[in-house]
This record gives structure tokens, C-alpha cells and sequence, in this order.
């Protein structure tokens, strides 16, 4: 199990790094366009989090799980989802969705870093 964990774990790290590549190649570009590829990283972590969140009492079972930090990520990467979802059909990427994007997913980074 742990090395299922460990897989998970690093597909989901893979996948974070995926969203922030793709969000910032379009630093530069006019106009600005959603990259498909950051839905499908942004549902490929939603899957491998939930993999983790379900095999947790398995892998540490001498620790408890944080629900609220996983909450607040869960909600946050939803929003995500939601606003790739809406734009990724439309012909321009408008400069604040792409930071907000931005935002969002630095955030989920920073919230799985620092809150322990």
C-alpha cells in the first residue's frame, strides 16, 4: 500500500507542476488561451488526492488526518476545475482568470506546504 501511496503522491506532485508549467507558459502570449492539458492535470490530481485521502488510515496509521486542510484544498482545486472548465472553449483568456488561476494554485501549494 505505501508504494501505491508513493505513486499517487508523486503523480499528484507531477500534476501541480503540470498546472503552474502550462498556466505560466502563457506569460508572454496575446492573446492568452486555457491549455486543455491543465484540466486534465487538474482532474489527475483530484483522482491521485483522493487515492492518498482514502489510503491514509492504511499508510499512517499512527496519525490522523488534517480534514480541514484537505477540505480547503478539495474546494480550492473545485474552483479551479470550474473556471478551466468555463474558459477553455473561449477564444481569449482574460488576464485576471489566468492570475487568479495563478493564485489558486499557488495557494494549494502553499496551504500543502506550510499548514502541518
Amino acid at each position: 500500500m505505501t508504494a501505491i501511496n508513493t505513486i499517487a503522491y508523486v503523480v499528484h506532485i507531477l500534476c501541480v507542476i503540470a498546472i503552474l508549467s502550462l498556466l505560466l507558459h502563457q506569460w508572454n502570449k496575446s492573446p492568452r488561451k486555457l491549455n486543455p492539458g491543465i484540466l486534465h492535470a487538474s482532474l489527475t490530481a483530484l483522482v491521485a488526492g483522493l487515492v492518498m485521502v482514502g489510503m491514509f488510515n492504511t499508510v499512517h496509521p499512527d496519525e490522523t488526518l488534517n480534514h480541514t486542510k484537505i477540505g480547503i484544498k478539495l474546494l480550492i482545486l473545485l474552483v479551479i476545475l470550474g473556471i478551466s472548465y468555463k474558459n477553455v472553449k473561449k477564444p481569449e483568456l482574460e488576464k485576471n482568470i489566468w492570475l487568479a488561476l495563478i493564485g489558486l494554485t499557488m495557494s494549494n501549494v502553499l496551504i500543502a506546504s506550510m499548514w502541518h
